[in-house]
């Protein structure tokens, strides 16, 4: 399975459907809308140019939208439309980041169809020991609490934020900060991690 896509400049939101082939995923993440709430979500079917979720928290038509996917990461659009239980909206992107979202999402759905042993949902749980080590890139270390993980991140809780895009290490895990919350902030794993080590090694002190 494959994308393809028109060769054209710009072409208006209602014809996003026939540019791109849309493809049913399973994937988890968090979205923020424009009073910066945040709310988890679930993605039901994904192209280049724009995805549907499902969501607790539903803005308007037009509102711009900022979502974290687990294997996708940073995307943002504007609500299209109103959905049941979620909403459908665009992707805004260079042609090059399309094309890298074509290959992930052509990757993704093959490997659904195949049934391939990777196909680990990247469920996010509280770990049993959720106090961890964190340690930046000046070297300085502080204690925090995990608020949940996945296999390719995890959301912290601190007093302290380390910079965004910086660079740190929680427990044995690089990881890097991806952007800030509420109480503390977020983090990508340089590397996805395994479902057997992973809380042993992000809790490692």
């Amino acid at each position: 399975m494959s994308f393809a896509q028109k060769k054209t400049s710009a072409v208006p939101v209602a014809e996003e459907r026939r540019r791109f082939q849309r493809v049913k995923v399973h994937l988890l993440g968090r979205y923020m809308l424009p009073d910066r709430r945040e709310f988890p979500c679930q993605i039901i079917n994904m192209s280049p140019g724009g995805l549907a979720l499902l969501a607790p928290g539903i803005g308007n038509v037009g509102d711009r939208v900022i979502a974290y996917l687990d294997h996708i990461g940073r995307v943002e659009g504007r609500i299209t439309r109103i959905i049941d239980n979620g909403f459908a909206m665009t992707i805004g992107a260079t042609a090059r980041k399309r094309d890298k979202l074509a290959a992930q999402l052509t990757w993704l759905a093959n490997r659904d169809i195949l049934n391939l042993p990777e196909d680990r949902r990247h469920d996010r749980i509280v770990p049993r020991n959720p106090i961890a080590l964190l340690t930046q890139e000046d070297g300085s270390r502080m204690t925090c609490r995990i608020i949940d993980l996945s296999l390719s991140g995890a959301a912290i809780a601190a007093e302290n934020r380390p910079p965004l895009k910086s660079l740190v290490m929680l427990g044995r895990v690089q990881a890097r900060v991806v952007r800030n919350l509420e109480e503390g902030f977020a983090l990508e794993f340089v590397h996805e991690q395994s479902a057997e080590t992973l809380e042993e090694s992000v809790t490692a002190r």
